[in-house]
């Protein structure tokens, strides 16, 4: 069944983010898989029950539904909000300006942040745990008064208490582990091609063999971070209970911190290009983590006495400061090696954020594991605080002092607050300044395509003319990143106070030397712990919706959709490359169709670049037969700028010559998304060289018309973003495209799409 007739043209669709399911790209109820599986398949429409929507004569229209891999598991797709901030970690390197250094100096400044991230994740769960419940609030009798789920821990000494409770966060790291090795089951069913490339050719183009495959490297950085989340969980419980005058916990607690040291080091070097090389280096460290977690365990349960000290868990405070600051510090390194790197690129093709794209969305990791962490931190302590533990405005037992976060957790919160109110400021301006150019690029349009309006349809325009200005506001959006990353930087400033261990209230304090100000401070630090607690608890709540609603999953799969796009080569916990499966997926069946016939693909959105990704993966011997119509399409406006190292210009280009020019891209002044590839209407010079890339952009006008046609009776709708296979420039560049594919076809570069019907 999966096989089509010899010579017969196929179009195979491939459809954007949020899941489509196959009849609605297929236009047609009737549809059946003629390949693949329930994660990814190909479908047709069943024989005998008429074409698909928007078919071309004597072409078969078949669709590849991927949507499946990120929308489709309930639980899959529930449980990635968790891995939020590790996502965002793994997305920084694939958006740095040059394709050099992916496992240079920046690549390696990038997995130390990727593994500062899973500390710190796993300092917040040990913090929750170990230093709220099991150090500050179970000695204390009002706090576990009336908690029988807590009130046994008493009965155990310190020792053995805080070994027990250190179970926790060991795991939540194997949850962690758990969701991304579940989820791959799926999602990296197919190996590579060809044999295994080095990984100083990963790092050449989209085009290098086995690009996708990332499980070497994600098996090899899994099991470093496995040291790490075990060793910043060590290092904490030996600090608290290593006190006395025996020399075995802090021997334990320097192979504890020496093993931190070993895996920070094993990230800064080379993935092994071999399993063998591999192994070699990963059994000590396996053992060596086996190890000494078993015998900080072991030690702490057998430790009876442990002396007691008001407030935090000893060298929790410093911890979590000391790992703050590692991050202030990586994120400067990283701007200053990308400020470096992007100086390469001529100033007439500078990429959206020159070039900073690396690291803003390094900022916005640090900043989602940071509310992540004081969230968690701090709502435990306000479940544990139930107002009868004091707190600084009142007396304190002369034992035990109130729960304490951390102080870096206090200003986490401050500048998370700040950082909003200014970030939302900057979105305001930059709306506003630039709503005249917006304005003026929509009276162009307008005047353009509707020259002489009726009296009857100046509402109609009006409407356009709106909607034409707002889809610009995707152009816009750029000042506002580099805003947010200057905010995230100042904001490290605080790491020096983090450090001294004074909190927000308490520096008001020192400087306005009255009462009112610290109470201000109090106020509005409390206040940006709530608004990050609200924002964190909304992420969970959107996680439970998605689980019991479809709709709402298929929503939360966009932003999965476009950010594990790429394979995991920095942080392994983040979700898996769904790309791992369907760019060698639909490389195998184009290469199957194309050796019978001509292939059109047709990729909407999103599914453009994946038809892009799949082409520059084609052997030699099917690209004769293969052309692409992209319709939609953000390879231009969005990737090619947020990614110049792999979908810059120059792969643009690359691509076309592949095809010999066998492409046509539509669009439309109204899509946010979608836009030109290689000309643009406003008289911009075209990206590449070749005369033959002015034929591929076809624009469209959206609406056709403002007025009702008399046979109707409502004005045409505005498309947008909407498919374009209903269009009849669609169907006419199919059939251009189709006729030109395959040893017989015209291969004229230059001729344009046929004529639609009228």
């Amino acid at each position: 069944m999966g096989e089509a007739p010899g010579g017969e043209a196929v179009e195979l669709r491939v459809h954007g983010v949020s899941g489509a399911s196959a009849d609605k790209i297929l236009g047609h109820p009737i549809v059946v898989r003629v390949a693949g599986d329930r994660y990814a398949g190909f479908y047709r429409p069943r024989p005998d029950t008429g074409a698909a929507g928007g078919a071309s004569p004597g072409i078969a229209v078949e669709a590849y539904r991927w949507g499946a891999l990120t929308a489709g598991a309930v639980v899959r797709t529930a449980s990635m909000l968790l891995l939020l901030p590790f996502m965002l970690s793994n997305l920084a390197i694939w958006l740095r300006p040059t394709a050099a250094d992916r496992f240079g100096l920046l690549g390696a400044l990038c997995r130390l942040l990727a593994g500062s991230i899973t500390a710190i994740l796993m300092l917040a769960i040990v913090g929750a745990t170990v230093n709220l419940v099991g150090w500050q609030c179970v000695p204390y009798a009002m706090c576990r008064a009336g908690r029988s789920y807590l009130a046994w821990l008493v009965y155990l000494p310190m020792g053995p208490r805080l070994a027990l409770l250190s179970l926790i966060p060991l795991l939540a790291l194997r949850l962690f582990w758990t969701i991304g090795a579940r989820s791959a089951k799926a999602f990296e069913g197919f190996g590579p091609s060809s044999p295994e490339p080095k990984p100083s050719e990963l790092t050449e183009s989209l085009t290098t063999p086995g690009f996708w495959d990332d499980e070497r490297i994600t098996s090899w950085l899994r099991q470093i971070h496995v040291g790490i989340g075990t060793g910043t969980v060590d290092v904490s419980l030996l600090a608290g209970v290593s006190g006395g005058r025996s020399m075995i916990g802090p021997m334990l607690l320097y192979a504890a911190a020496a093993l931190v040291g070993f895996c920070a080091v094993l990230l800064c070097l080379p993935v092994p290009t071999s399993p063998a090389q591999a192994r070699r280096l990963l059994r000590p460290l396996w053992v060596t983590v086996t190890v000494v977690t078993c015998l900080s365990l072991a030690y702490a349960a057998a430790t009876r006495s442990v002396q007691p000290v008001v407030g935090q868990l000893p060298g929790y405070e410093g911890s979590a400061s000391g790992l703050i600051a590692t991050q202030g510090v990586l994120l400067v390194a990283i701007a200053v090696v990308t400020v470096v790197r992007q100086r390469a690129i001529p100033t007439d093709s500078r990429p959206m954020l020159r070039g900073l794209g690396t690291p803003v969305v390094a900022a916005l990791s640090v900043s989602v594991a940071s509310a992540f962490t004081a969230t968690l931190v701090f709502r435990v302590a306000d479940q544990l605080d139930r107002g009868y533990i004091p707190d600084p405005i009142g007396p304190s037992p002369p034992s035990y002092g109130p729960l304490e976060p951390p102080v870096a957790y206090w200003w986490a919160a401050l500048a998370g607050l700040v950082s909003l109110l200014l970030v939302a400021a900057a979105v305001a301006a930059t709306l506003a300044l630039s709503r005249r150019r917006r304005r003026a690029l929509a009276d162009r349009v307008v005047q353009e395509d509707y020259p002489q309006v009726p009296t009857d349809a100046v509402a109609r325009v009006r409407l356009v003319h709106k909607i034409i200005a707002k889809s610009q506001v995707t152009d816009e959006l750029v000042p506002v990143l580099i805003a947010f990353f200057v905010i995230s930087s100042l904001g490290l400033a605080t790491v020096a106070l983090d450090l001294l261990g004074i909190g927000p209230t308490e520096l008001a304090a020192r400087i306005g030397r009255t009462g009112a100000t610290a109470l201000i401070a109090a106020y509005v630090t409390d206040a940006g712990i709530w608004v990050i607690s609200l924002l964190v608890v909304g992420l969970v709540l959107l996680g439970y919706r998605a689980y019991r609603s479809r709709e709402t999953r298929r929503m939360v799969a966009v932003l999965w959709d476009l950010g594990t796009f790429w394979p995991r080569t920095v942080h392994p916990f983040a979700p898996p490359c769904y790309a791992a499966r369907a760019v060698p997926e639909l490389t195998k069946r184009v290469s199957a169709l194309a050796a019978r016939g001509p292939v059109v693909i047709s990729g909407h959105s999103h599914g453009s670049v994946l038809a892009a990704a799949t082409i520059l993966q084609l052997p030699p011997s099917a690209l004769p037969n293969v052309a692409l119509l992209s319709h939609g399409c953000p390879l231009r406006r969005i990737y090619a700028r947020l990614y110049p190292a792999y979908l810059g210009d120059q792969t643009l280009c690359d691509l076309g010559d592949r095809l010999d020019w066998r492409w046509r891209n539509l669009w439309r002044d109204t899509d946010p998304i979608g836009g030109p590839l290689f000309d643009h209407h406003q008289g911009a010079q075209p990206s590449c060289a070749n005369p033959a890339a002015r034929s591929v952009d076809v624009r469209l006008r959206d609406p056709r018309a403002v007025t009702i046609d008399p046979a109707d009776t409502v004005p045409p709708p505005i498309e947008r973003h909407w498919p374009y296979h209903t269009q009849p420039e669609y169907q006419a560049a199919v059939r251009e495209l189709a006729g030109r594919a395959g040893p017989t076809g015209t291969n004229d570069p230059a001729a344009g799409p046929e004529s639609p019907p009228p």
